[in-house]
């Protein structure tokens, strides 16, 4: 029987297991130890699989990789194949022990199985490369060729993925900016002296299993197949030097632009401290150590590039914000980032759109009709270049050309976003971030002077000479193959369509050997946006300073850097050492730029790009600045907005609070959705969107915009302002119209009008009125010590003298009137002339005592009142003694009530002209005044107190005037008739 006519499956394996006494057994959670001889029979067990594959005579093609094997009784990891009743186990499950359990069923089943000694890759590496020979043999993974549409695999056969077609120039131009590195390292005698440096470049397609691929050539020296007995200890500990059946390794790779190809790799190498740097690898997870310890980059981490997109939004005031982003780790990251950032700055998101590479024509549109919805005017994206190009096109289509988008590196420098007419308008005025441009000295004539005549083994640039001068360079196989088996496999591998490419090539025109590159225009050639480019470049200057240190003996007299006398000679060099020194490493380019890791990263250096309208149509990229670390360089004036004006857009839900006022939040809506309320009297805000309104200290108060606290100005009721000058006139007509009636009653002292009510005190009456009238205009000014203490003096004896008159005159009327009565004549010898002087003055000193009892011990001062919340402090007269004048207006007050009351008993005395009548009248209205005085003297704020007592004074001075002496005055002046001795004793 043939092994080949041999099907494994469910129906043989359980029966076969049965009859040989096997079973399978669940792992248990108790430690099983391995024999303690279990290394040393590990060591005979493979000298007798090398024996007996040099006694058998096996070749290498007659080995099969078992991961080949159609099997379907692989055990899973968590279970053991054992003798059925034993107590430990035989065997742990791995492939390692499919491959001994087919080849022991073999033996016994007396099957022609070839020997499991000997293992080989699982397919031929890729057939094209470029390789550069040295003593230390650098390696390099591209995406070389563009990556087709994705293929599904239902994994039950070898996966097949179609064909990698067409060379990409730009990472075309990434490999060469290796070679011109390492040729310039290789010819600095400073650098690396004695040692040639070499490389080797393989195409990864943006595949993960052929990325794998090439790490493993390259890390493993390209062998086709490895003898498991030579290589015991090689699998354990990679750092230690061997011999290999192929060709030179590579202690270090430069490449893998996918961060999901940096994780894979860096995974898998990780225990071979293989060290690997990445040009493009952004992704903010490869930063952590403790998982990628032998990874780096020359690239920023992602977290850079958002924190400055974030400050370019806080810089231009932005805080209303949309954002589309990519539905992975790249955009979720960014997003995180740009909250961290806007955290308390009141900068918020009015959407969050997510594009997915799957949905994209959907997802476009969505976004599309979501930003033309949105009142932002600033837009982050976050994506790859082929994602923008359907959100941009799906904009066109809607003629929503007034937003200014926020690029990041992914697709800030795409030549194919640039050049496409079709979405000019849309974006123009893109401001991005990009990775840092710069110069490579002679990279543009090494470009221009590549030929594959000079480069005869060089694949790649055979293959885009013949694509670019339609011509055949047949003269030369496109490459070689070192088997059939090679030939076979490869097949599944990167080019399988090489053999298109020769008949494709057949039928171009032989070129002629002039076809040359110098002097045309080539974007293959255009050297002046070299950014990942440069990132390469670093990375092979970044290996050739650690190789340096690495290899540099520190003096004669001492020891080697490393304990395996590395020092000496490169091809003792491990992966291990060499990433140590990779972590030191700070240099200095021929350029004069300054490179060093931080970890896994770069220095965070950015270039601050902004598309910008050209005559000719298409979009060009302008430099406007550039990221260092946290700082922003930006060139302002050179920035061309979207509007196509160079001022700057404005996005924000709410336009800032200016100072003056506060930020009041709308209910249910983002924080940079507000309301802008103007501070209160006395509350200042002296910045912009200001939270809270800041009261002023006591003595300050607000100006007019609520910007600032001055201090208060000093106020109180003067003759230049328009109350002071209103009761300065009132005061001044009253007396002059007590003097006017002085004089009407001096001229007409001898009638009967003024002798009948005892002219005497109606002199002193005006007198006393006058001085009432007069003393008001003493609280009107500035107060002071002497008229604050005056003021209070003369209102109180003024209107007692007058009041008093008042008293006098209505008892000296009820006096007369009685003494008519028979036996009541002798009462009126107690109110003679000579009695009612004593009588006035009687009640005036009492007033008098009562003032100078007040002003000499507690007097009224001058005293700036701060209890009313103003602009201005009120100076006023301050009554330090309530006491005191309440008894000057208590005692005003119980003459006017005793008045009142004796002038209401003789109100209807006989007489045609009964001056008790008047005179309750006037205390009527006199009373009025005072009792509403109280309440309106007690609730009025400042220099309004003030006039409100003046008030009280001219209405009750005014009442009396007129109520007493206007009746008089018209009989006198008009009505002479009446002036008559009979007319007033009548009834």
């Amino acid at each position: 029987m043939k092994i080949d006519d041999f099907r494994a499956g469910p129906f043989w394996c359980f029966p076969f297991m049965k009859r040989r006494n096997l079973s399978i057994r669940t792992r248990t959670t108790i430690l099983q130890q391995l024999p303690k001889d279990y290394e040393e029979k590990l060591a005979i067990f493979r000298t007798y699989r090398k024996n007996k594959i040099t006694g058998k005579k096996i070749r290498p093609e007659h080995i099969t990789n078992m991961d080949e094997v159609p099997l379907t009784f692989d055990i899973p990891v968590n279970h053991t194949v054992e003798k059925t009743g034993t107590t430990a186990p035989m065997f742990r499950s791995s492939s390692a022990f499919s491959l001994l359990l087919l080849s022991v069923v073999g033996r016994q089943m007396e099957l022609q199985v070839p020997q499991p000694i000997l293992c080989s890759q699982w397919s031929a590496p890729a057939s094209k490369s470029l390789f550069l020979d040295g003593d230390v043999i650098i390696g390099g993974l591209f995406n070389l060729y563009h990556t087709p549409s994705y293929a599904e695999q239902d994994f039950t056969k070898m996966p097949h993925y179609e064909p990698c077609t067409g060379l990409d120039l730009e990472v075309l131009k990434y490999m060469y900016a290796m070679a011109i590195a390492v040729e310039e390292i290789n010819r600095n005698n400073t650098l690396l002296p004695g040692v040639r440096m070499g490389y080797r470049v393989f195409d990864s397609c943006t595949r993960y299993p052929w990325a794998l691929q090439g790490a493993f050539s390259l890390a493993g020296g390209l062998a086709q197949s490895c003898n498991l007995a030579d290589s015991t200890r090689y699998s354990e500990t990679y750092n230690q030097p061997r011999e290999t059946t192929g060709v030179q390794t590579s202690p270090v790779i430069i490449g893998t632009a996918a961060s999901t190809t940096g994780v894979m790799l860096s995974r898998i190498l990780g225990p071979l401290s293989l060290p690997i740097i990445s040009p493009l690898a952004s992704c903010p997870c490869l930063s952590d150590r403790s998982k990628f310890s032998n990874f780096f980059r020359t690239i920023p981490s992602d977290i850079y590039q958002a924190r400055a997109m974030a400050q370019l939004a806080l810089r231009f005031n932005w805080t209303w914000i949309g954002a589309v982003i990519a539905n992975n780790d790249y955009g979720q990251n960014a997003i995180k980032v740009f909250q961290e950032m806007f955290r308390g700055k009141r900068v918020c998101f009015d959407f969050i759109q997510t594009v997915s590479r799957e949905t994209i024509v959907s997802d476009a549109k969505h976004a599309a009709l979501t930003i033309q919805a949105s009142t932002a005017k600033v837009i982050v994206i976050f994506c790859w270049y082929t994602d923008v190009k359907k959100v941009f096109l799906e904009l066109a289509k809607r003629n929503v050309t007034d937003r200014q988008f926020l690029a990041s590196e992914a697709w800030s420098t795409s030549d194919d976003l640039l050049q496409d007419f079709a979405i000019s308008e849309v974006a123009s005025g893109v401001i991005g971030v990009a990775i840092r441009s710069s110069v490579i000295p002679g990279f543009e004539n090494y470009l221009r002077s590549l030929n594959p005549t000079h480069h005869p083994n060089d694949d790649f640039l055979r293959e885009f000479w013949e694509k670019e001068f339609e011509c055949s360079l047949s003269d030369r196989p496109l490459f070689s193959l070192t088997s059939l088996t090679t030939r076979a496999v490869s097949d599944h591998r990167s080019h399988p369509s090489s053999s298109s490419s020769v008949k494709k090539a057949s039928h171009l025109p032989q070129c002629s050997g002039k076809e040359s590159l110098e002097g045309i225009q080539h974007p293959f050639t255009d050297t002046s946006q070299l950014r990942v480019a440069n990132n390469v470049y670093l990375a092979v200057y970044a290996v050739a300073h650690a190789l340096h240190s690495l290899l540099s003996c520190p003096g004669t007299h001492s020891p080697p850097l490393s304990n395996t006398s590395t020092c000496s000679s490169p091809k003792n060099i491990t992966p291990t050492e060499l990433m140590q020194h990779m972590a030191k490493v700070n240099f200095t380019t021929p350029q004069g730029e300054r490179f060093y890791f931080q970890g896994a990263d770069a220095p965070a250096k950015y270039d601050l790009v902004n598309w910008q309208k050209t005559p000719e149509g298409p979009l060009k990229l302008v430099l406007i600045g550039h990221v260092d670390e946290f700082d922003l360089h930006l060139n302002k004036s050179a920035i061309q907005w979207s509007t196509g004006s160079k001022q700057v857009p404005v996005s924000v839900c709410s336009k800032s609070c200016p100072p003056g006022t506060r930020l009041a939040n709308r209910k249910g809506q983002p924080l940079c959705c507000f309301d802008c309320i103007p501070c209160a009297d006395g509350e200042i805000s002296n910045k912009t969107d200001s939270l809270h309104c800041e009261h002023c200290p006591f003595e300050l108060w607000s100006n007019v915009e609520k910007t600032a606290c001055n201090p208060r100005q000093l106020d109180f009721l003067s003759f230049n302002e328009t109350l002071g000058i209103t009761l300065t006139a009132a005061a001044v007509s009253g007396a002059a119209a007590t003097t006017a009636v002085f004089v009407v009653f001096l001229y007409y002292r001898q009638t009967p009008m003024v002798r009948a009510n005892n002219s005497e005190l109606s002199f002193l009456l005006l007198l006393s009125l006058k001085l009432c009238f007069l003393c008001s205009l003493v609280f009107i000014g500035r107060p002071s010590v002497w008229s604050c203490q005056f003021q209070q003096a003369a209102f109180g004896i003024s209107f007692v003298l007058c009041v008093s008159c008042l008293l006098v005159k209505t008892i000296v009327v009820l006096a007369v009137f009685n003494s008519a009565r028979p036996g009541a004549e002798v009462s009126m010898k107690w109110f003679g002339p000579g009695q009612q002087r004593g009588s006035v003055g009687f009640f005036t000193c009492i007033q008098v005592i009562i003032c100078v009892i007040w002003l000499s011990l507690s007097p009224p001062v001058p005293q700036h009142d701060l209890g009313f919340q103003g602009s201005k402090i009120t100076l006023e007269c301050a009554m330090d003694s309530v006491v005191g004048f309440s008894l000057v207006l208590g005692y005003i007050g119980l003459l006017a009530c005793t008045c009142l009351v004796l002038a209401f008993l003789a109100r209807k005395l006989p007489d045609n002209f009964n001056e008790a009548k008047l005179i309750t009248f006037s205390m009527l209205i006199f009373c009025a005044v005072w009792v509403a005085f109280v309440p309106a003297y007690v609730s009025s704020p400042g220099k309004y107190v003030v006039a409100v007592e003046i008030f009280a004074i001219l209405a009750s001075s005014y009442g009396l005037l007129l109520c007493i002496f206007a009746p008089k005055c018209f009989i006198i002046i008009l009505r002479p008739d009446k002036n008559t001795k009979k007319h007033l004793m009548g009834r």
